[in-house]
């Protein structure tokens, strides 16, 4: 069921935007033209608890779906950069918090139909304010903590809309053991 690829040509070339008009080849032989795919590096994200068990969660504007969305830390792993390494960055970077245990949980794919990237899933514990955010010039971060029942109050509002990090959430609690499957 691979395709093969016989043609690519690049649209758009950003290190986190590069679309490309592929010409591929199924088995059967059938020509597949456009096919178009958005290359985009590793994401990586987590559930990430503080050291006095509340949920660590961001508040940012994301302006493709124009709203203020609640979200979890996360962003692009940097070329030759470790997942864990990523995600301790990030979680610093955009919250100031420092975490003693960042494990890994899982991996998504958000849209394999168009996009080639990964996210990496993890869970944090064990957070602590040890400085003040380092954010990039186009990030405005609101840092909110949320003990786990009202944040699960949220979810089960739908008010956590990020799939990603809906995605991290279910793997987290299965690691953690908080959400079990019975058959």
């Amino acid at each position: 069921m691979k395709w093969k690829t016989l043609e690519s040509e690049y649209i758009s070339e950003h290190i986190y935007f590069t679309a490309r008009r592929d010409r591929c080849q199924r088995e059967d032989g059938t020509i597949i033209d456009p096919y178009f795919v958005v290359e985009m590096p590793t994401s990586a994200t987590a559930l990430a608890m503080t050291a006095d068990n509340k949920v660590l969660l961001v508040n940012q504007y994301r302006h493709p779906i124009n709203d203020v969305v609640l979200e979890f830390p996360g962003g692009f792993v940097d070329p030759g950069e470790d997942f864990a390494t990523a995600m301790h960055r990030e979680l610093l970077e955009e919250t100031g918090y420092r975490f003693d245990k960042v494990e890994w949980v899982g991996r998504v794919a958000a849209n394999p139909g168009v996009l080639t990237n990964y996210t990496e899933l993890f869970l944090a514990t064990g957070g602590v304010k040890t400085q003040e955010q380092q954010l990039d010039h186009n990030e405005e971060i609101e840092v909110l903590e949320m003990p786990m029942e009202e944040f699960l109050e949220k979810v089960r509002k739908q008010e956590l809309v990020q799939a990603l990090h809906v995605s991290c959430l279910f793997f987290a609690l299965l690691k953690s053991g908080k959400l079990a499957f019975t058959g």
